[in-house]
């Protein structure tokens, strides 16, 4: 099993890697385009766009960090692992999603990277285990350590 736990390490960060680049994708054109004479990034519903995405990576971000330190100390980490690849995946995922909406039609163009990133964060939500894989571990484990299982 640690090898698979390894590995969710791994995609939980390949998973953050595609949804920053998503959302830098998504700050800078909310920066260039323009609508109703400002840019997009000045309207609230933008924003609130924007910080959703912020948030739900950097919490994806911590959870990785703290299964890869239990790694590197040793100790078990396979609910941990499990809980950073199935937060980082389907964060990179909503991230994408929500860049592909603040470009609007634009995000489906192929000189715009974001139906890329669309589709890579997507696989990252079913290879080393599907999303319901994970929340499978990690109930299992989590009964296991109250001594249900």
């Amino acid at each position: 099993m640690s090898v698979l736990d390894a590995g969710r390490i791994g995609i939980a960060g390949q998973a953050l890697g595609i949804g920053q680049a998503a959302l830098d994708c998504a700050i800078e054109y909310s920066g260039k385009r323009e609508s109703f004479n400002q840019p997009l990034h000045k309207f609230q519903a933008v924003q609130l766009k924007l910080a959703d995405m912020e948030v739900r990576l950097q919490s994806a971000r911590l959870l990785m960090w703290r299964a890869a330190m239990l790694k590197d100390a040793g100790h078990k980490f396979t609910k941990e692992a499990a809980m950073a690849k199935l937060a980082a995946s389907e964060a990179a995922t909503f991230v994408a999603h929500q860049a592909l909406q603040i470009l609007g039609g634009m995000g489906y163009v192929t000189d715009m990277p974001v139906e890329r990133h669309y589709r890579d964060a997507r696989i990252t939500e079913i290879y080393e285990g599907t999303s319901e894989v994970q929340r499978i571990v990690i109930a299992s484990n989590m009964l296991k350590e109250h001594g249900i299982v």
